[in-house]
Parts: structure tokens; sequence; C-alpha cells
């Protein structure tokens, strides 16, 4: 899922897994696109609450970037990032390359 000008909405790796998950229950209760996420989906795995969170959350953004004042907060828990997560997410986990949107 990608937005026209190369941006995408993320779930930051420093956050508790709480947060994550609020920000996931948020996105898939408010328009995002979360039936991938699910256990018969095509990106459950990895199976994991950051994987998902930033999946549903950058469906979410995309979805309503063009509406006003559409943003990629989720309470602190998601950030915009110009690299697309989907070339360093592991089996695992988020790989660490996502700090490199903090510096």
């Amino acid at each position: 899922m990608r937005c026209a000008e190369g941006a995408w909405c993320v779930c930051r790796p420093d956050v508790a897994e709480a947060a994550l998950q609020k920000a996931l229950d948020y996105a898939c209760g408010h328009g995002a696109d979360c039936a991938p996420v699910t256990p018969s989906g095509s990106c459950y795995s990895p199976n994991n609450v950051a994987a998902h969170c930033s999946y549903a959350a950058n469906s979410y953004f995309q979805r309503n970037s063009q509406a006003k004042g559409a943003t990629c907060d989720f309470g602190g828990a998601a950030t915009l990032s110009s690299t697309d997560p989907s070339t360093f997410l592991t089996s695992t986990l988020l790989v660490p390359l996502i700090f490199d949107v903090f510096t």
C-alpha cells in the first residue's frame, strides 16, 4: 500500500505493545483494510502486533490521506516514514532500520 508521495505510516518499535494494539484496533475499526492481517490473510506473517499495527496504520493513513486533518500519529504510536516498511519486515519483528526515521 503506497502513497503517491512515497510516504508510509508505520508503528513505532519503541512503543509499548498495548499502545500498538490500541492503534491497530483503532485503524481497523475506522476504515483500514485489515483483512490481510487476519489469520487467513496474505500479510498475517509475521504474526506480531508491531507488524499488524504498521499494516493497519498505513492502510488507514493511505485511505484517509486526502481527508483534511488525516494524520499518522495514533496517539504517538505511529510515524511517517519515507522507507517502504515491506523492505524491512522479518519473520519475527520490524528490523531496527525504522530507527533511521527518528534520527
